[in-house]
């Protein structure tokens, strides 16, 4: 069986490579998505994670990446520190924000996501 942290490093792997598909295969029919950035998920599972996040964050960015740098794991919770790097589509400007994600993973499958980011550093690359 695959632990927590191994579920959650496969998620940014699967972005890493450009794989949504694989991405929203990791998640629970009932996730709950919670972001503190603009885009906005819309009730529980992982079409309402397409729509409300991984759609509109592919419009406006030409090119980003969410790369962790560190992991700690507690039975079913993960934490992950990382940097988001991207060029705004519409500006041309690179942002480089500093982010902590927490992830419930249960069963081998994503639960729940909290996402905590420098919305400073995301909001001056959008003007």
């Amino acid at each position: 069986m695959t632990n927590a942290r191994d579920t959650v490093r496969d998620f940014y792997d699967k972005l890493s490579k450009g794989d949504a598909p694989g991405a929203l295969g990791l998640m629970a029919s009932d996730i709950e998505w919670t972001t503190m950035w603009h885009y906005k998920v819309d009730g529980r599972g992982p079409e309402n994670v397409a729509e409300g996040l991984f759609k509109p964050l592919m419009a406006e960015w030409s090119s980003f990446s969410l790369v962790p740098t560190e992991f700690i794991t507690e039975n079913e919770n993960v934490v992950s520190l990382g940097d988001f790097t991207g060029i705004h589509g519409s500006t041309g400007k690179a942002s480089n924000a500093r982010y902590a994600h927490v992830w419930t993973v249960r069963d081998g499958k994503i639960t729940a996501f909290r996402q905590y980011i420098d919305t400073l550093a995301i909001a001056e690359a959008r003007v």
